[in-house]
């Protein structure tokens, strides 16, 4: 009964982290930290995925590097849009900007 509700709660945070992720939409950083929020969900639940039948957790270790790698990605384009732009607002520059 526990478990399931351990499954239940981890499956939702990561829904309210897609919807965080597709509502707030105006500034990189709030999307990025939307994702990574969505990242930690699913290392919660592969971790619980991989304890119940008795798996090595050698792949979480994987998972959270890659992981790691996605979040160093994401705030070196939020510091060079910032160093271009002056903020992380989608709004106040174009596409054709570039």
């Amino acid at each position: 009964m526990v478990m399931s509700m351990n499954w239940i709660l981890l499956i939702l945070v990561f829904f309210i982290g897609v919807w965080v992720f597709c509502s707030k939409r105006k500034h990189l950083l709030s999307m990025l930290l939307s994702l990574e929020f969505m990242v930690l969900s699913l290392f919660a639940l592969l971790f619980m995925y991989l304890n119940f039948f008795d798996y090595e957790l050698y792949f979480s270790m994987v998972f959270l590097t890659f992981s790691v790698c996605e979040g160093a990605l994401g705030l070196s384009v939020l510091v060079s849009m910032i160093r271009t732009h002056g903020n992380d607002f989608f709004q106040t520059f174009s596409i054709l900007q570039c």
